[in-house]
């Protein structure tokens, strides 16, 4: 049987190696990663935002973060999509984010 918080742990390690080329935190810390389910034969569903529907690196990431959760070897499959509801705004930010980026 699948370990889905083995997995969890896993895509998150996998994600935050991402980066928003803007801002120098990593994308999970940044609160773009919405939600993360994993099923029992290792499908994921992610749901992630970018900090603008304009930035510039709005087709690249979504595939980085993709192609990252692939690369793990329990997942078969990836289904990401790109929400912009709700809006991403700094209070999604998490504590080690804000710390990094002086902004307490």
């Amino acid at each position: 049987m699948l370990d889905k918080e083995n997995v969890e742990q896993k895509i998150i390690q996998s994600i935050k190696t991402v980066f928003d080329p803007e801002i120098p935190v990593d994308i999970y810390e940044l609160g773009l990663i919405y939600k993360i389910e994993i099923d029992d034969t290792g499908k994921v569903a992610i749901k992630m935002t970018l900090t603008s529907p304009m930035c510039p690196v709005a087709d690249s990431l979504p595939m980085e973060v993709q192609e990252k959760i692939y690369s793990i070897e329990e997942v078969t499959d990836v289904d990401l999509q790109v929400v912009f509801d709700p809006p991403w705004t700094k209070d999604m930010m998490s504590d080690e984010a804000k710390l990094d980026l002086d902004l307490f």
